[in-house]
């Protein structure tokens, strides 16, 4: 037993402003006390000490608390629906959408983005925003180094296009890490961006309890534009998208209703 579980939370909030009352407590508890545990610790109150003075410790934990997992055109198929319905669907406008990648993580998602904007639109148009809770993840994403798993999807254009192979690693092009705008965000706290043709947010809300996502899609909703869309995750699908204000077009693709 490493202690009282509700007493770390309001440690957490009070330390890193990261609410752990919205996440799932069975899961989110699972992996802290793994945390823990690996680092010998064998209190949450000694652990809230380290978090404090140790810097190291700290990045860890945010790092591992906010689940970055992410590749390049994970799931392809719900990226071809993005790029030959969505994408396509506003280029006939004539317009450069405005797009935002909600927890964009490592950089992955938010550089699929333009690279299937590269498509349609001059490259050195586009400027798409793209935020997550933790810094030092924004910082990866920004430095745009990646695995040979990350880039296992990336169309074999695309890779010979925009990247460079350094060892056993793939260096994207600053012609595509200049089209990003990389923020720090907070889904539970921070203010939405506005006006908003397409939000991506894929495989994060799972994570979520029932009432947070429901704030979420209804914030969502308000920062897109009418008859903008949210793209969501393999696992997310919304089972009652009207009551957020959204109509589906195709799995896990939801348009905003135009009342």
């Amino acid at each position: 037993m490493l202690g009282d579980y509700e007493k770390l939370k309001k440690d957490i909030m009070s330390l890193t402003t990261v609410d752990l009352n919205a996440y799932k407590e069975k899961q989110m508890k699972r992996r802290i006390d793994s945390l823990i545990v690996r680092n010998n610790i064998s209190s949450y109150d000694e652990y809230v000490k380290v978090l404090k003075e140790k810097g190291d410790l700290f990045n860890e934990f945010m790092n591992y608390f906010t689940i970055n997992v992410s590749e390049f055109f994970r799931n392809p198929l719900q990226w071809d629906i993005f790029d030959k319905q969505v994408i396509a669907e506003i280029k006939e406008k004539g317009t450069l959408p405005k797009i935002w990648s909600a927890a964009c993580s490592t950089g992955d998602e938010p550089y699929t983005i333009v690279m299937i904007l590269s498509k349609y639109f001059d490259l050195k148009k586009i400027k798409i925003l793209a935020t997550d809770i933790d810094k030092t993840i924004l910082e990866k994403a920004q430095i745009g180094l990646y695995s040979e798993k990350s880039v296992k999807n990336v169309p074999k254009e695309f890779l010979n296009k925009f990247f460079t192979k350094n060892g056993d690693f793939y260096q994207i092009s600053d012609e595509i890490k200049n089209c990003v705008e990389f923020k720090l965000g907070d889904l539970l706290k921070d203010e939405y961006p506005k006006d908003k043709d397409i939000i991506v947010c894929r495989n994060v809300l799972i994570y979520f309890t029932e009432e947070a996502k429901d704030e979420i899609y209804k914030r969502f909703n308000k920062s897109l534009k009418k008859e903008g869309v949210l793209f969501v995750g393999n696992t997310e699908q919304l089972i009652s998208a009207s009551e957020f204000n959204f109509e589906p077009i195709k799995t896990f693709f939801y348009r905003k209703l135009s009342i």
